[in-house]
């Protein structure tokens, strides 16, 4: 049986499979549907505690990773002087610094992200409960 042959028989295959009927992969938890996340919800504390680390722990321990590779290549550099080694060392190097840039840049963005997560979801909250405002005091009789 040749390739186009046996392509042939299974996409015919998933053809009459999808025609015949309908698969569910999953019934909802409750009616209504819903899934296993009815709310959404957030949990600063968690987020607060995700940037302190980056903070903390992950940025100057990069730093500190960085800063320890250029004292041997800079001292590797200088005795391969005049040598297409000590300009391949120095090459490498540069381009080692740029990655390590790169990577404390994400890391600020992944942090700001984080902190400023939760202010966004507080700022949402007070937006959502001003636009009910109209309809509380309908209800309430005020």
């Amino acid at each position: 049986m040749s390739f186009d042959d046996e392509w042939a028989q299974h996409k015919n295959a998933a053809m009459e499979r999808q025609s015949s009927s309908t698969r569910l992969n999953q019934l909802p938890v409750e009616p209504g549907g819903g899934g296993s996340r009815p709310d959404l919800a957030t949990a600063p504390a968690r987020k607060k505690a995700a940037a302190n680390t980056i903070e903390k722990d992950v940025q100057p321990g990069v730093k500190a990773a960085a800063d320890a590779g250029d004292a041997g290549t800079d001292g590797a550099v200088a005795e391969f002087k005049g040598w297409d080694t000590a300009s391949g060392l120095k090459k490498a190097h540069e381009h080692w610094d740029g990655q390590v840039k790169r990577l404390m840049a994400r890391l600020d963005s992944e942090k700001a992200g984080l902190r400023e997560m939760s202010s966004m979801f507080k700022e949402n909250d007070i937006v959502t409960g001003a636009g009910f405002a109209p309809t509380r005091s309908k209800v309430s009789g005020v």
